[in-house]
């Protein structure tokens, strides 16, 4: 059965880049999936409700910055997402 939270073109997307490097800056992520600030912060708020993401807001000097994190669950999450795809490809 696929994730419904993941089953989704920006938030899968978002996993993927996030399982390839841990940790990115909010402004790194947006340039990357081609979003807005609106809508990458829509995104990343269903994941943080669901403990699949964390986020760090800190500062940089005076300018603040947001860095998203994987979290363990979400890992676990996208890695089991990542099989249910695979199983459905090889089922059909």
């Amino acid at each position: 059965m696929f994730d419904p939270l993941l089953h989704q073109t920006v938030r899968s997307k978002l996993m993927s880049i996030l399982i390839a490097n841990d940790a990115i800056p909010f402004k790194a992520l947006k340039e990357s999936l081609a979003v807005t600030d609106g809508n990458l912060s829509s995104h990343l708020s269903k994941l943080e409700k669901e403990s699949y993401v964390l986020i760090e807001k800190t500062f940089e000097g005076k300018r603040p910055k947001t860095i998203v994190h994987i979290a363990p669950k979400g890992r676990e999450s996208f890695d089991r997402y990542i099989e249910a795809l695979k199983q459905f490809i090889e089922d059909n």
